[in-house]
C-alpha cells in the first residue's frame, strides 16, 4: 500500500539520523492520582526499554503518528538488564506504594513502547521475571499493560494469571478507529476490527471460568483526528468509536488527541501546513457525549495540551481546562459551563469543516 511506502520512507529517514540514549534514560517512572478499576487511588506508570515496537519496525513502517520508538535501543538488550531497570524504577517509589496501599487501591502500568505480550519485544522470561516481581507486592491491586490484538491469546493469558493470581490484568489495545478506512489508510494500524473482537472476547472468556477467580478487563485506544480528517469528522468518528467499543464488550477506553510526533507521517503534513491538532473543545465535547451515554468508564490523554505539537484552544484557556479534563477523568463527569473567546473559533471551523471536502475519494501522494 501507498501509505506504508510513505510511513516507511519517512521512519527511516528519521531512524538514520535518531540518537539512541542510554538505556539508563530509556527507562523512566512516574507516580501519580488515577481512577482505578477499585476505586479512586495512585498509578505507578513505568516504562521499560525494548528494542522496540515489531510493526513500527517492519517493512509496513508502522503507524501514522507514532514515534515511541524514540524510546528504544532498536537492537537486543539483555534480559537482566530490562528486569534491572525494571526493578530501579520500581524501587524509585516502593515506599510510597507501601503506605498509599494501606489507604487507597494501587495500580502499576507497564509500558514496554509497543506490546508488552510480544515475546520478541520483551522476552517471555522478562515478562514474566517483572510479573513475578508486581505479584509480590501486595499493595499493587491492579496490572495494566499494552499490546497489540495479534498477541492476546488464551495460552499467554493462562501463563500471566499462574504468576499474578487474582490480581486484576488489563490489556489495552490501540484500535485507534472503529472505521476500517481511517484505521487502514489513515492510520496503518495493520489489523483489522475482527482481529480487535477477537482479542477482547479472549480476554473476557477468561472471566467466565468457574474454577478460578481471575479477573480480566480491556481497554481500547482511541486516536482523535487522524491525518486527512476534518475536526467534524474526527469528534464524530471518536464518539462512533467509543459507542463500537463498548457493544463489543471493552471494560473502558481512553481518548487519545494527535499530537505530533517526530519522525512520523502526521509530523510531515503538519510541517507543511496541511494538518492540525485537534482542538481542546473538540476534546472537551467528545468527553461530554461519554460521559452522558456510555455506562463503561472513559478517559482522555493530556499529553501536550496546550503546546505548539498538541491541542490547543488559546493561551488564556488552555491550562485551565487542562487541569478540568484531568479531573473530569477521576470524577467521571462532564465539563460544563466553561466559556472563553476562542470557542466562537471553533464553531466557525466545526460548521465550515465540510465546505470544501471534495468527493473524491482520499488518495496518499507523495510529500516531497
Amino acid at each position: 500500500m501507498e501509505i506504508q511506502k510513505l510511513t516507511k520512507e519517512i521512519r527511516d529517514s528519521y531512524l538514520e539520523r535518531m540518537k539512541i540514549r542510554p538505556l539508563e534514560k530509556l527507562a523512566t517512572s512516574w507516580y501519580q492520582k488515577d481512577l482505578l478499576y477499585n476505586g479512586i487511588g495512585k498509578s505507578l506508570f513505568v516504562i521499560v526499554p525494548t528494542p522496540g515496537c515489531s510493526w513500527a519496525l517492519a517493512d509496513a513502517g508502522g503507524c501514522t503518528m507514532c514515534s515511541y520508538i524514540s524510546d528504544c535501543t532498536l537492537e537486543p538488550i539483555d534480559a537482566d538488564l530490562i528486569v534491572k531497570l525494571f526493578e530501579e524504577q520500581l524501587k524509585r517509589h516502593i515506599d510510597e506504594i507501601k503506605s498509599d496501599g494501606k489507604e487507597m487501591p494501587i495500580a502499576i502500568k507497564i509500558f514496554a513502547s509497543g506490546s508488552f505480550l510480544n515475546p520478541i519485544e520483551v522476552p517471555a522470561s522478562v515478562r514474566d521475571e517483572i510479573l513475578n516481581i508486581v505479584a509480590s507486592i501486595d499493595e499493587i491491586k491492579e496490572i495494566i499493560v499494552e499490546s497489540r490484538p495479534e498477541y492476546v491469546n488464551e495460552e499467554v493469558l493462562e501463563e500471566v494469571f499462574s504468576i499474578i493470581g487474582e490480581k486484576l490484568f488489563e490489556v489495552s489495545i490501540g484500535l485507534e478507529s472503529e472505521n476500517d478506512f481511517t484505521r487502514e489508510e489513515k492510520i496503518n494500524k495493520g489489523f483489522t476490527k475482527e482481529d480487535f473482537e477477537n482479542a477482547v472476547h479472549t480476554i473476557a472468556k477468561i472471566n467466565d471460568d468457574k474454577d478460578n477467580n481471575y479477573v480480566a478487563k480491556s481497554k481500547a485506544y482511541i486516536f482523535v483526528k487522524p491525518i486527512l480528517t476534518s475536526e467534524k469528522e474526527a469528534i464524530d468518528e471518536a464518539i462512533s468509536t467509543a459507542k463500537y467499543c463498548e457493544s463489543v464488550g471493552v471494560s473502558r477506553i481512553s481518548y487519545c488527541p494527535a499530537t505530533i510526533h517526530r519522525g512520523t507521517l502526521i509530523e510531515r503534513l503538519w510541517r507543511k501546513g496541511a494538518y492540525q491538532p485537534p482542538w481542546i473543545w473538540s476534546v472537551i465535547d467528545i468527553i461530554n457525549e461519554s460521559r452522558e451515554n456510555l455506562a463503561i468508564p472513559s478517559f482522555m490523554d493530556t499529553s501536550g495540551f496546550g503546546s505548539r505539537r498538541g491541542p490547543y484552544n488559546c493561551k488564556k484557556c488552555n491550562k485551565d481546562l487542562k487541569h478540568t479534563i484531568i479531573d473530569s477523568n477521576i470524577k467521571q463527569i462532564p465539563i460544563k459551563n466553561y466559556d472563553c473567546q476562542c470557542k466562537d473559533k471553533w464553531i466557525a471551523e466545526i460548521k465550515s469543516s465540510a465546505l470544501n471536502k471534495s468527493k473524491t475519494r482520499t488518495k496518499h501522494l507523495p510529500l516531497i
